[in-house]
């Protein structure tokens, strides 16, 4: 299997409801696709979520690394896997997300080679997960209706966005805990919305009410460490780093400095499939647990995080890859299966992606 060209294209689909976190608000999904096409026919698919605010991509940067790389691809043998995987990350610092759609992508391809789907080619085993549904952040009585709505549909654990007023998001916590069943679990994420100070007196104050969250996810910029430890070292409720950790330099500084009590694992920030396998592997050496998280992203990049849970599944615990239940729509056809807070892997080969409706070829 020789690649023989790469091709880009729009995916856009709208959401259900508006995406509203402290750093950002989104109406419809825009991604981007990558398309390796061989020279006997097979076909591999990546997509990456442009994030600006997060890791500082857009469509345009991503199609101009891409176009980059792609010299070093085109014309190579799949079985160069790992000499492709170097390229990938070699000709180019950052832009993570455009090198996680191809590294996707790539694996789409070497798993189909071996005739293998892509999770049983890492590892891992045929299975159903459950996963989280994020409640955008706003008004009180909408995040409750909007909580109550997920908890009807089957979901046990909710990630409520908050991190834009600390009172607000004092009475926010409070109003759901108490709307809610004590069996629904709750994970905070502040998307680094407050201080460390304010983070320790507003975690103290939920926990003398008896609310103590699954966990708090990066409370406070994505560099400052010190302030992680600092509110580690202060509250009952355990520490999730996101923003924080794109590399596994990164993740060793914080789990050296027992910073952290969970480490959040996004394709989009490590860079694709095989640093993402290296950062579970990291963290369990550290006795950490992970979670798979994604940015708004569609069924393809989501689908693949699925395929590294499924693999790591002793140190990936916890699932929040909800962002196909977001969609309103999209044109993906997949044999896994999303059914609200339910992910059943398929025996199909690679990703298992069957193909894709109308897109934007760029």
């Amino acid at each position: 299997m020789k690649i023989s060209g790469i091709r880009t294209a729009l995916l856009k689909a709208p959401l259900k409801n508006p995406f509203v976190t402290s750093l950002r608000r989104v109406d419809a999904l825009e991604d981007l696709v990558v398309i390796i096409e061989c020279d006997d026919g097979s076909i591999g698919y990546g997509e990456g979520a442009p994030t600006p605010v997060i890791t500082g991509e857009t469509i345009g940067s991503m199609r101009a690394a891409i176009a980059l790389m792609e010299p070093f691809l085109v014309g190579r043998e799949i079985e160069e896997f790992d000499t492709l995987l170097d390229h990938v990350h070699s000709h180019i610092i950052k832009n993570t997300t455009a090198k996680s759609a191809l590294e996707i992508a790539l694996y789409d391809l070497k798993a189909k080679s071996l005739s293998l789907p892509l999770y049983r080619m890492l590892g891992g085993e045929k299975r159903v997960f459950e996963t989280d549904l994020t409640i955008s952040m706003g008004e009180i009585d909408k995040m409750i209706a909007d909580c109550l709505d997920a908890v009807s549909l089957g979901y046990n654990s909710l990630k409520i966005k908050i991190g834009d007023d600390p009172q607000k998001d004092i009475e926010r916590i409070i109003a759901i805990h108490e709307a809610l069943d004590d069996s629904i679990r709750l994970r905070l994420d502040a998307n680094q919305g407050w201080t460390a100070k304010q983070s320790v007196e507003l975690l103290q104050g939920i926990e003398k009410r008896g609310i103590i969250a699954e966990f708090i996810e990066q409370p406070v910029a994505a560099d400052d460490i010190e302030g992680l430890k600092y509110i580690k070292e202060r509250v009952q409720t355990p520490l999730l780093a996101d923003e924080s950790i794109f590399s596994l330099k990164d993740a060793r500084r914080l789990l050296e400095l027992e910073a952290i009590d969970y480490v959040n694992i996004k394709l989009a920030k490590t860079g694709g499939i095989s640093e993402a396998l290296a950062l579970a592997d990291l963290s369990s050496d550290f006795g950490v647990k992970c979670m798979i998280g994604c940015m708004l992203e569609g069924p393809i990049s989501v689908t693949a995080g699925v395929h590294v849970a499924s693999a790591k599944a002793d140190v990936i615990t916890m699932l929040d890859l909800d962002a196909v239940s977001l969609l309103a729509s999209h044109p993906v056809e997949t044999s896994v299966q999303y059914d609200q807070s339910q992910i059943a892997l398929s025996d199909d080969l690679g990703l298992g992606i069957f193909g894709v409706g109308e897109l934007q070829f760029l």
